[in-house]
């Protein structure tokens, strides 16, 4: 029996260890199935062994054979396999988006995945009709219907979404077997951010600008900390983020304000993301009243609105390379070349 262990780069294992899932696998050759030919669902020039077994939020987890049905369970999931070359069997939609239907940035290619949601409490009975070899998912989002997954299919949960999206994208790349490719599309979009970051300091002679995370929903107006997705985008950029949304908790992703406390997004670039439907949410109010007009960004005109399903719930390489393509057209500056 040979073991191969998977070990991320060193700058991302901190975030492997806060992703709750330790990524090492075990590749168990010699237990009774023939896995020294690459599997047609490997990447090009990716030979990955199986079964393997991998250590995840919710214990060890084997995987027999090279995934050919997978159901993701949330929009990271879905980002991930896709970016991959794996097109699910089963998916849900977000929970974000009443009027239905997959991300539009994901959607290309996705016209014949089953819809398997609602999020919050997927229909079972409709993932076990599609006969999945493998089920993708968080503790955070479906811990409570582990069990009944994990009765359907192999079934791999990270600790939860978001910050730590680049830790889960090598443990769903590891189920799939497709860590290199994975650590490929990784590196190409990290070395464009820092290209972006590059740019845009040259730009503003040699000072990079600051910039807040604003998002409008029902409830209370959202500020995004540094350790939420769209904080790590900004973190690989390099730009700088207001004090009032530094956090190192893991747990505390975001701080609600009020329109009155809306002066705590004050920076030199403010992006705005609203979910759903506009008219349900306090933008309007927020944005009319003198404490956001008075925000440095709103009277240089330097706020810029952006797809919500990119920067907050898409969660994964290619949500982030939307999100460089934003940032450099706020900045005024050329989009790297990936």
């Amino acid at each position: 029996m040979s073991i191969r262990r998977f070990r991320l780069p060193e700058s991302r294992r901190i975030g492997a260890a806060t992703a709750g899932a330790v990524i090492a696998i075990s590749a168990l050759a010699g237990c009774g199935t023939d896995s020294t030919a690459p599997d047609s669902t490997v990447a090009a020039g990716e030979s990955a062994t199986f079964p393997r077994t991998l250590d995840t939020a919710k214990g060890q987890v084997t995987i027999p054979r090279a995934p050919q049905r997978v159901v993701v369970l949330d929009t990271a999931e879905l980002d991930s396999v896709t970016l991959l070359g794996v097109t699910p069997v089963g998916a849900v939609v977000p929970h974000t988006k009443t009027t239905g239907g997959f991300p539009d940035y994901l959607k290309s290619g996705l016209d014949k995945v089953s819809d398997v949601g609602p999020l919050l409490e997927p229909n079972l009975e409709r993932i076990a009709s599609l006969k999945p070899d493998l089920i993708l998912s968080s503790k955070v989002r479906h811990d409570k219907i582990y069990d009944k997954l994990s009765g359907i299919a192999p079934t791999v949960l990270t600790e939860t979404t978001g910050g730590p999206w680049k830790a889960n994208l090598a443990v769903h790349a590891a189920a799939l077997g497709r860590d290199q490719a994975a650590a490929t599309a990784l590196r190409k979009y990290e070395d464009r951010a820092r290209a972006l970051g590059e740019g845009i300091k040259s730009a503003a002679n040699g000072t990079m600008p600051s910039a807040s995370v604003v998002r409008f929903l029902a409830g209370p107006t959202r500020l995004y900390q540094t350790n939420s997705f769209s904080g790590v985008i900004l973190a690989d950029v390099g730009l700088n983020r207001p004090t009032s949304q530094i956090s190192t908790d893991p747990k505390k992703t975001m701080t609600e304000v009020s329109a009155e406390q809306i002066d705590k997004a004050d920076a030199d670039l403010i992006f705005v993301a609203t979910i759903d439907d506009p008219g349900k949410t306090p933008k309007n109010a927020v944005t009319s009243s003198p404490v956001w007009k008075d925000l440095r960004a709103v009277r240089d005109g330097k706020v810029y609105e952006v797809p919500d399903e990119t920067w907050m719930s898409g969660i994964g390489v290619q949500a982030a390379q939307r999100m460089l393509a934003d940032i450099a057209q706020a900045t005024g500056v050329p989009l790297p070349a990936e």
